[in-house]
C-alpha cells in the first residue's frame, strides 16, 4: 500500500479533528452530568448562590468540578495531570 503525501496529510488532519471532536463531546458530557449533579445537591445541602441563570451557571461550573475530581479519584488519575519522573 503506498500513500502520498497527500494522504498522509489528510489521515493527520482527520485524526487531529477526531481527537477534538471526542474530547469536545466528552466536555460537553461531563458539563451537562455536571450540571444536572450540581442542581441537585447545592440545594440538598441548602445552598443557594445567586438567583436565575447565574445560579444555574453556578451550579453547573460546581458540579462538574464534583464530577471530574471523582472521576479522577476513581480512575487513578494521579492527582490533576500530575505524573511523577520517577518510579520506585
Amino acid at each position: 500500500m503506498h500513500l502520498s503525501n497527500q494522504s498522509l496529510l489528510v489521515i493527520l488532519v482527520v485524526g487531529i479533528v477526531a481527537g477534538w471532536l471526542a474530547g469536545l463531546i466528552g466536555d460537553i458530557v461531563i458539563g451537562i452530568v455536571g450540571a444536572f449533579i450540581g442542581d441537585w445537591l447545592l440545594p440538598q445541602l441548602g445552598l443557594h448562590l445567586g438567583t436565575g441563570i447565574v445560579e444555574l451557571i453556578v451550579n453547573a461550573f460546581i458540579g462538574a468540578v464534583i464530577l471530574l475530581f471523582v472521576l479522577r479519584l476513581v480512575g487513578g488519575g494521579g492527582g490533576w495531570g500530575y505524573r511523577p519522573r520517577w518510579r520506585w
